[in-house]
């Protein structure tokens, strides 16, 4: 596998694919250590659905995809957000509806939008081997933006993580603090939505953060060995798809998943 994307370095669609998977290992390892420790993984999945709405106001109006699904998602994960701080006991259901009317309007829209849509399915199922290298920027930003976020806010993430009510108490915007969390979840997935797609991008924020909080109680480094695994999971990903020609996204979250049944099992 190491000589696999050796031989592959010499491409610049692939020098790309290494750094983007970096840069979007980093942001999941520390925002998916947030979605575990709060069990968010089911807001995190309707986001990541919803903003395939945002991907067809971008085909319909004719603008980059990419900045409708950062718009619409954002806008999901506030209502979602709220919705599951409102009404705790229906949230499920609620944001279910959401998630199912975010991903109604991108089809719908994508349907009355003339003419032919090639890269409709990348979205979807990830094209981390066609990520232009302005994007590389943008995640660089993004990753920027959430470790300032996380240094600013990390104590108060934390007290609303593991005791809201005390939180509260301490005279905490709970609410305001969740919803930011919720917004932070939103950019990290429209950001991993270049890998490996909206279907698969739950598997990529969660599962290296699990298999970290099996072994490691510290939040710290719950994050830092989140981070390097999401890291080790996408290179042997790639190596893999590279080696045997298989879709990278795809290659990537089953590398993942067996390595978090692997850890079950060793853990066990």
């Amino acid at each position: 596998m190491i000589e696999a994307l050796t031989q592959a370095w010499q491409y610049e669609f692939m020098q790309n694919a290494v750094l983007a998977s970096l840069l979007v290992s980093l942001a999941c390892g520390l925002i998916g250590s947030f979605i575990v420790i709060n069990r968010m993984v089911f807001i995190s999945g309707g986001v990541a659905h919803a903003a395939y709405g945002g991907i067809g106001l971008g085909y319909y109006f004719a603008f980059n995809p990419l900045w409708g699904a950062f718009g619409f998602s954002l806008v999901m994960a506030l209502a979602m957000g709220w919705v599951a701080r409102k009404y705790q006991q229906r949230s499920d259901t609620l944001i279910g509806v959401m998630w199912a009317l975010g991903m109604a309007i991108g089809i719908m829209l994508i349907d009355l939008t003339k003419g032919y849509k090639a890269d409709v399915a990348s979205y979807l199922f990830g094209s981390i081997l066609t990520v232009p290298r302005q994007e590389l920027w943008l995640m660089a930003g993004l990753d920027l933006l959430i470790v300032i976020l996380l240094f600013l806010l990390y104590k108060e993430f934390l007290a609303i993580s593991f005791d809201p009510v005390y939180a509260t108490t301490r005279n905490l915007p709970v609410d305001i603090l969740y919803l930011t969390l919720v917004a932070a979840i939103a950019l990290t997935v429209v950001m991993v939505m270049q890998l490996v797609g909206l279907i698969m991008v739950i598997a990529l924020l969660s599962i290296p953060a699990a298999i970290a909080g099996q072994y490691v109680r510290d939040v710290p480094q719950m994050m830092a060995l989140a981070s390097g695994l999401g890291m080790v999971f996408c290179l042997v990903g790639l190596a893999l798809s590279y080696s045997f020609n298989l879709s990278s996204g795809a290659t990537i979250i089953l590398v993942a998943s067996i390595a978090y049944l692997i850890s079950l099992a060793f853990k066990r």
